[in-house]
């Protein structure tokens, strides 16, 4: 009995010994807590640079926000005369713009009070050709400049993204579009080159074209360029992304056009077709459609259906023609 007694007490001490001493070795425990210390002394590291890392997608977040910031404020103001003359496209100055303004308005003038109109009717005329003619000529001509730039545009960032992928840098890649490339987005890239030559940094002059095309597509290259610029990261890559956007949404406004066709030759014939029954019934029977304008009520009646005629040319083109 002594010695099974014994022998118990023998074996529940050498259970206890390695129990305190064997079994933090056999389960792993010390290397959790040495892990453990080496994750605690690595913690601030790691705070450290995560926050460094948060900072500057804080930094460059502020500086797209103050990008587009300054953007629409430039956007929320109507740009000066000289501004729409040189966005059409015309080297002229807003003197000569005032003067053939005034050239067209007494031109019309004259016409019409030499045909015995009526002296409001002559001078209506002589406002509208000296005020609203020449603007919409020089928003016709600002369309079809923008036009011409967006088809070309997308062509012009491929070839700086396959230059900066051979390793030239941007401005040689610049220096490529400006040589090569078609009227308008030639001159414009010039342009940006001679900014960029009297000290400009490139990111502020990239920015300006949007000064001189008020599209989207130079909004977007001038944020990107002056984005890398101020934080830096792979060009190549962004303009690559950014030549995706500009033919998707080239492809989308193709589509839209083409949708929207069937549309447009509907309220063109509706538009047209009051007019060409009138010039019909004036080349058939013209006493019996002279009263619209040699009485007063037919006068009346005219004004009130160009009104509304107008008013529903104006409603369908509000219905197809929208941005995206």
């Amino acid at each position: 009995m002594n010695t099974i007694s014994l022998f118990f007490l023998v074996s529940v001490a050498i259970g206890g010994i390695a129990w305190v001493f064997l079994y933090p070795l056999l389960s792993g425990e010390k290397k959790a807590e040495k892990r453990k210390e080496t994750v605690a002394r690595s913690t601030p590291a790691v705070r450290t640079a995560v926050a460094a890392a948060r900072n500057t997608q804080r930094s460059r977040r502020e500086q797209v926000e103050g990008s587009l910031k300054e953007l629409e404020a430039k956007q929320a103001k109507s740009p000066p005369l000289s501004a729409r003359i040189s966005q059409a496209g015309l080297s002229w100055s807003i003197n000569q713009f005032m003067l053939i303004s005034a050239g067209l308005g007494l031109t019309a003038f004259v016409i019409f009070f030499a045909m015995d109109a009526a002296l409001w009717a002559a001078l209506a005329a002589g406002f509208a050709a000296g005020f609203g003619l020449p603007r919409w000529i020089l928003g016709f001509l600002k369309r079809r400049r923008e036009a011409k730039f967006i088809a070309a545009f997308p062509d012009g960032v491929d070839v700086i993204v396959r230059g900066i992928k051979a390793g030239l840098p941007l401005l040689d890649s610049l220096k490529v579009i400006s040589a090569d490339s078609p009227e308008p987005l030639r001159s414009e890239m010039r342009a940006i080159l001679d900014i960029q030559a009297i000290g400009v940094p490139l990111g502020e002059a990239c920015l300006k074209l949007y000064d001189r095309v008020p599209v989207a597509e130079a909004n977007f290259f001038g944020i990107v360029i002056a984005i890398q610029q101020k934080a830096g990261g792979n060009l190549s890559e962004a303009l690559g992304n950014l030549s995706k956007v500009l033919r998707e949404r080239k492809k989308m406004k193709a589509k839209i056009q083409a949708m929207s066709q069937e549309a447009k030759a509907s309220a063109g014939i509706i538009g047209s077709l009051p007019i060409i029954v009138m010039a019909l019934v004036y080349f058939t029977s013209p006493q019996y459609i002279e009263l619209l304008w040699t009485h007063p009520t037919g006068r009346i009646l005219l004004a009130i259906s160009a009104f509304w005629m107008s008013m529903g040319i104006f409603v369908m083109r509000k219905m197809i023609n929208f941005d995206f």
